[in-house]
């Protein structure tokens, strides 16, 4: 079932994913070579609780009946989606993306950034930033009239017209009072095709972009997932709402984007 959301919802929404992006430009604050993921998940539960709000992964299960073990995803280099926080330090020369979610007052907020750490090499950093650009260009087709193939295709073209490869086994998502709900948002397809777009429908565009192969296997913690040919991959994710002509981005890079600016002076 589609829900499509009320205005009063989409700001419930807004909210939770501006508390989404204070997390991670609080995550912003301190990446840097030595910092471990374990690290940053403790500023980002402590951030999102200190907030009125709840971390929706802490607890998620997975297929298997496993519980998510934090309250952020950390995934490292040639980790695609779903690393598991843990004690190893960060490296200069690393790229990890962080996924966040919370639920504040009954909606939920997603969002992802892929960060660099310290220096990365050319490639990685233009990895980063294709991925970025796809997803501007799938948000750009979020929009009344267009289909959802539309978006899909618009993410898919960008990456792969530079070379990268597209993940097929995760895409985005509806989202609200769930974290996860219909329609699913693959970052391949056809024009034309799919869920017609309307008014008030929220959704979750998240390109999962490799360097190399799009194959893609899981580890054994049943969670990480890794690139099959250990070259590094991105994640950047918004919630956006579709509107007629524009659609509404609910989530911001802004704070984050802030905080790497003033980092660089």
């Amino acid at each position: 079932m589609i829900y499509l959301k009320t205005d009063d919802e989409v700001e419930l929404l807004r909210e939770a994913n501006l508390l989404v992006a204070r997390t991670l430009a609080e995550m912003a604050k301190i990446i840097k070579p030595g910092v471990t993921t374990r690290q940053l998940d403790t500023i980002a539960e402590q951030f999102i609780r200190d907030h009125g709000a709840i971390p929706t992964f802490k607890g998620f299960p997975n297929p298997y009946g496993q519980p998510f073990p934090a309250s952020i995803c950390t995934s490292v280099n040639e980790q695609v989606v779903h690393g598991v926080p843990d004690d190893k330090p960060l490296k200069e020369g690393d790229i990890v993306s962080i996924d966040c979610g919370t639920k504040l007052n009954g909606f939920c907020g997603d969002s992802c950034y892929t960060f660099e750490v310290g220096e990365v090499d050319t490639q990685v950093h233009k990895l980063l930033v294709t991925t970025k650009e796809a997803l501007y260009m799938g948000i750009e087709q979020a929009v009344v009239g267009h289909r959802l193939g539309d978006v899909s295709y618009a993410v898919q073209q960008h990456c792969t017209k530079n070379g990268y490869g597209v993940v097929r086994e995760f895409v985005g998502h509806g989202i609200g009072k769930d974290m996860h709900e219909e329609p699913q948002v693959p970052n391949y397809g056809k024009r034309g095709n799919g869920l017609l777009l309307k008014s008030g429908l929220c959704i979750a565009i998240e390109p999962m972009i490799t360097m190399g192969d799009h194959k893609i296997y899981l580890d054994e913690d049943k969670w990480t997932v890794h690139t099959r040919d250990h070259k590094p991959a991105a994640h950047f994710e918004h919630t956006v709402c579709v509107r007629k002509g524009k659609a509404d981005i609910l989530s911001s890079f802004e704070f984050i984007e802030q905080v790497l600016r003033e980092k660089s002076i």
